[in-house]
């Protein structure tokens, strides 16, 4: 019988739609109403009808409580299982999982790239590597393009556990034949017991569809050069491999297979040609080298002299980097000086100064040596500082340049992604690296603060993983912020700057959303409420105090003090609601 939209299941799931049917099941779309969070929740009859019109009694699925255990990001979580006695259904809550199965990718679009389906072959090993370490190790069974799924994002999620089964030592042979013919391996339908061997014969035969869009289940296995001559033998030669009709002829693990993914290039056939063709080149080079080795030597002195000059003329507050310069040329200075020298923080933190005083992280396009438009941005600033860290942290103010790098992210990337958690997330790093210099940094305390709210971001606020905060999680989000706004700070080390207006109303109209947005929750879970309002009454005690000196800072500073008060009136609303359905329950 179909569930109406609009159904509350358990008091927590709302029904919004049908998206699945099988045998005796119906998959549906729902939201959860703590948590604001969609959920696919799978409903099970308790008395079917069987293929014989014999009344068949169900139960909680065995691969159920199989992937209840399992935590990986490429595996569907069960969350809740709702099976009481007097429901004629039974209710299995998992994650939602968003996105086009590969074999309907394969039936849009044909043969995918070599590229593409490498990357998508690292990650489904990635997942096989998970299972197979449990104890005992999970064996999938059941590899294929119908049970993989593609997120909007590009990340592969494996689904239909139905089928898969814990490695028994002891058992000689599988007792059911089960699996896909085509994809599966010949063990699979009774010849032996299936091991991890087993899926990697699976993923083999899956890559082999994906690469050439020919069905196994339809054709004869022949190489995949045979079908693409234009496919690497390095490929070919890797699924080759996996597909053999003895397992001990395979790949005997995963980090086996993973190892040759990532080295695809440097094997077979191909590899050895371009290696005639390096000795060559290599001889010629060498040649030239020692010509060029006298001229050389000469020359790095003077480059280097040259290079330091036009260092300190980027950076200098009396060069080309000044307030009268344009933002482009600025931006453009900055990587200039990086790229001269990435080892010295004068240049990054001239960036993260230069980006808070415009109130955006900087960017800027420009032509390379070949004459090419590249840009230069945030992304290329992490690369380099990525690049360089080693050599950077040799520096005496490398904690000042990496917490201002991660604040001025954390309240300025999130104006050009539009995303609060994009802006978390991408600053956390950088608080991350101050707090691993422990006490001895003046910035540790503050930046250890920022770093909990980052943590609670990407631990709560982002709603794909799916996990609930905790009492002490709230708790410790409270004192994070109001670490960050009491001003407890001031004597440690950190001090917003009068170039910071903006980007300080920025961070308290973001911390107020945050703070409203979570306050039943806080509510619910014991915070102490006047916490949370004395939160509120330091940022607009220190919003008033500041001198909004243009436009956009008085807009936004109009914002967070008409926050204040909508807000402190929902916080108040919502633990009064509480405790009044509390009172209610008793």
């Amino acid at each position: 019988m179909a569930i109406e939209r609009g159904t509350v299941i358990d008091g927590k799931y709302e029904i919004l739609k049908q998206i699945g049917k099988g045998g005796m099941s119906v998959v549906y779309l729902a939201m959860d109403l703590r948590l604001n969070k969609q959920w696919a929740v799978k409903v099970i009859q308790r008395r079917g009808i069987g293929k014989n019109n014999e009344v068949v009694l169900n139960k909680v699925p065995d691969d159920t409580e199989l992937m209840k255990r399992l935590d990986h990001p490429a595996i569907p979580r069960i969350v809740d299982i709702i099976d009481k006695e007097d429901d004629p259904q039974i209710y299995i809550v998992m994650d939602y999982v968003e996105g086009e199965s590969l074999d309907k990718v394969l039936e849009e679009w044909g043969a995918q790239s070599e590229e593409v389906v490498i990357d998508w072959a690292k990650q489904i090993c990635d997942t096989l590597a998970y299972l197979h370490s449990q104890k005992p190790p999970i064996i999938y069974r059941d590899m294929k393009p119908a049970n993989i799924m593609l997120k909007p994002e590009g990340n592969l999620k494996i689904i239909d556990f139905g089928i898969s089964r814990e490695y028994k030592e002891q058992n000689l042979a599988d007792t059911t034949i089960l699996g896909t013919k085509g994809y599966a391996p010949p063990e699979q339908f009774g010849s032996r017991q299936t091991d991890p061997r087993s899926d990697i014969y699976a993923l083999g035969m899956t890559m082999h569809h994906l690469v050439t869009g020919v069905d196994p289940r339809k054709n004869d296995y022949v190489p995949i050069r045979q079908w693409n001559p234009e496919l690497s033998d390095g490929l070919e030669i890797i699924i080759d491999k996996c597909v053999q009709m003895d397992p001990d002829d395979r790949y005997q693990n995963c980090n086996e297979l993973m190892y040759d993914l990532e080295h695809y290039e440097l094997i077979g056939i191909d590899y050895k040609k371009k290696q005639k063709k390096k000795l060559a080149i290599f001889i010629i080079s060498l040649t030239l080298a020692i010509v060029m080795a006298i001229a050389g030597v000469v020359g790095m002195a003077v480059k280097h002299k040259t290079d330091e000059n036009n260092y300190e003329k980027y950076v200098s507050s009396n060069g080309l980097i000044e307030a009268s310069v344009d933002a482009d040329t600025t931006a453009q200075n900055c990587f200039k000086a990086i790229q001269l020298d990435g080892t010295k923080t004068d240049a990054y933190l001239k960036y993260i100064e230069k980006s808070t005083d415009a109130g955006k992280l900087l960017s800027c396009k420009t032509k390379d040596s070949e004459d090419k438009e590249v840009t230069y941005d945030i992304n290329t600033f992490s690369k380099e500082f990525g690049e360089n860290q080693d050599k950077l942290k040799l520096n005496g103010d490398y904690d000042k340049l990496c917490f201002e790098t991660g604040y001025a992210i954390f309240n300025l990337y999130q104006s050009e992604s539009g995303s609060k958690l994009e802006a978390a997330l991408s600053a956390q790093k950088y608080f991350e690296y101050v707090v691993e210099m422990g006490e001895s940094s003046s910035y540790y305390n503050i930046a250890n603060s920022f770093d909990q709210i980052c943590k609670f971001y990407n631990d709560f606020v982002n709603n794909s993983n799916g996990n609930q905060a905790t009492n002490e999680d709230y708790k410790k989000l409270v004192e994070s912020i109001k670490y960050c706004v009491t001003g407890d700070n001031l004597d440690k080390g950190y001090q917003f700057s009068k170039n910071q207006v903006y980007v300080e109303l920025t961070l308290y109209y973001q911390f107020e959303n945050l703070l409203n947005d979570y306050r039943t929750s806080f509510a619910k879970n014991g915070v102490d409420k006047s916490a949370v309002i004395e939160i509120f009454d330091s940022i607009n005690n220190n919003a008033e105090k500041i001198d909004a000196s243009s436009e956009v800072n008085e807009k936004l500073q109009k914002k967070v003090l008409g926050a204040y008060k909508d807000y402190t009136k929902n916080i108040e609303r919502a633990y009064e609601n509480v405790a009044n359905s509390a009172g209610r329950e008793q």
